[in-house]
């Protein structure tokens, strides 16, 4: 999946955070919060082919019902997409 922003993974204090850098400093509102499995698919993302591929990824990694990780991978997704990163 191609990323159209360049943005960096940073643990702060314990927590994860997507940075903006380069030119998407001035297209983003600032730091972007992961939680755990969002770091996780986050780090499979420029490798992976679709979906479905992130949805074994997390099956395969967490205890997690296969709909309730398909509907918070699509909205993750989403999101990112909302936010032109993806």
């Amino acid at each position: 999946m191609e990323l159209r922003k360049r943005m960096i993974k940073r643990t702060i204090g314990g927590e994860t955070f997507l940075v903006p850098v380069g030119r998407a400093v001035y297209e983003s509102n600032g730091l972007y919060f992961l939680t755990e499995v969002g770091a996780f698919i986050w780090d499979l993302l420029p490798q992976a082919r679709d979906e479905e591929e992130l949805l074994a990824a997390v099956l395969e990694s967490y205890e997690v019902e296969e709909d309730i990780a398909r509907a918070d991978i699509s909205e993750f997704l989403g999101k990112l997409k909302e936010m032109a990163i993806l």
